[in-house]
């Protein structure tokens, strides 16, 4: 049994915060690594695409500059060239009855895909789940 837990532990520090929640298909990116662990997902698609990832963060909607559609993202703040005004998340798609308020807390989970080129963003989540939460992580991470 030694044998067999040591690889999956040295598995889980090496992936420094994902984990897997109660449901194994799901990857869970945490508070700590948080911008890493996006942008992993951004560099490495294929290693992601059609997979389940759940995360926290801020739901915000924007214009698109292209076609003026409305755009939905959960991000998290984080360092840019002036100090907090970068940010790290994704861009989500979710046909829900009812769409959480402009900076809601949220618990997300969905499916990554690929939008065609042109589109926005590079990398989406189709959410299969959204819930707004009370208690509210950290807005402004730094790694």
């Amino acid at each position: 049994m030694t044998k067999k837990f040591f690889p999956v532990a040295f598995l889980a520090v090496l992936l420094g915060g994902i984990a897997w929640g109660a449901d194994p298909e799901v990857i869970v990116i945490r508070e700590k690594l948080f911008i890493q662990q996006c942008n992993d997902v951004y560099l490495n698609p294929d290693d992601y695409l059609g997979r389940a990832i759940r995360l926290e963060g801020v739901y915000g909607e924007l214009t698109g500059e292209k076609n003026g559609e409305s755009l939905s993202y959960v991000y998290r703040v984080g360092p840019g060239c002036c100090g907090y005004d970068g940010v790290a998340g994704f861009r989500v798609f979710y046909n829900g009855e009812s769409k959480p308020g402009q900076g809601a807390w949220v618990e997300v989970t969905g499916t990554v895909e690929l939008l065609p080129p042109g589109a926005e963003d590079v990398v989406a989540l189709r959410l299969s789940q959204l819930k707004v939460l009370e208690k509210r992580g950290a807005e402004y991470v730094s790694d």
